[in-house]
């Protein structure tokens, strides 16, 4: 479906990202992985997940809080591929603490990772898109761009604003064949929630089963996480026909949290 297509997706190492980047990759698009870590593991990961539609993957260690970084990730992705035709902005971090203690370096460097780079990377991506009257923009955003959580001030503030770009976005090219659209996960068992599991664990004395189960249990409804490769066969139905109309949604997978 996408063979020909360049996909960039950013924070796409691990996680929510490389579950997308896999799943463009089977329909057949090219693709530019972004992150830290380990780069060898994802880039084999997604090779094999495109290797019967033929799609090619390169990398680029772009700082995502460095406009000047992502700059250069977008030339190198259009000079390996082409124009980026589908972009996935995933990158994000996370800092738990109420707002009087919030470091304000912490709060910076995420307001700038997820949601600023994202900003960037759109700007950039647009003129080639609207020339060729074709493109997707799929932010990830989070159930926590609709809803609040204490203590998570920095990342509610970000996702909040990934929908609200996400929107602008869409009206802007809502006469074209470019859409914009946001995913709104709830828990995702990446290593950012890894880590969140494990500190319920300690701080409790649990077994990191039952951490698991209160961790769900606070919020999402359905006790079950989302899975990245659910999230990313959605991000292939927004590159799908079926989505030429769906434009601005913020599209809940968050197994009933924002329901309550």
């Amino acid at each position: 479906m996408l063979k020909g297509k360049t996909a960039l997706v950013t924070g796409s190492t691990s996680g929510i990202g490389l579950g997308i980047a896999k799943a463009l990759a089977r329909q057949g698009a090219n693709i530019v992985l972004n992150g830290f870590g380990d780069v060898d593991t994802p880039r084999a990961e997604v090779l094999a997940a495109g290797q019967a539609s033929g799609a090619q993957v390169a990398y680029h260690g772009a700082d995502m809080s460095r406009a000047a970084d992502i700059e250069d990730m977008m030339r190198y992705s259009e000079a390996q591929f082409g124009q980026v035709d589908i972009l996935v902005n995933n990158a994000g971090i996370q800092h738990v603490a109420n707002v009087e203690d919030f470091p304000v370096e912490r709060w910076d460097a995420i307001i700038a990772i997820n949601l600023t780079s994202a900003f960037h990377t759109s700007r950039l991506a647009l003129p080639a898109m609207r020339r060729a009257n074709w493109g997707r923009i799929i932010n990830v955003a989070s159930v926590h761009g609709l809803v609040g959580s204490a203590q998570k001030s920095a990342y509610v503030a970000a996702k909040h604003g990934i929908v609200g770009l996400t929107k602008v976005t869409a009206l802007e090219t809502a006469t074209t064949g470019i859409t914009a659209n946001a995913i709104c996960p709830g828990w995702v068992l990446t290593p950012l929630v890894q880590k969140q599991v494990d500190a319920k664990a300690a701080a409790h004395g649990l077994t990191n089963e039952e951490a698991t189960k209160l961790l769900l249990g606070e919020k999402e409804p359905s006790m079950q996480f989302t899975t990245p490769d659910e999230l990313g066969e959605l991000a292939v139905f927004f590159c799908s026909t079926a989505a030429n109309n769906v434009r601005g949604v913020a599209w809940n997978m968050d197994g009933g949290w924002a329901a309550q």
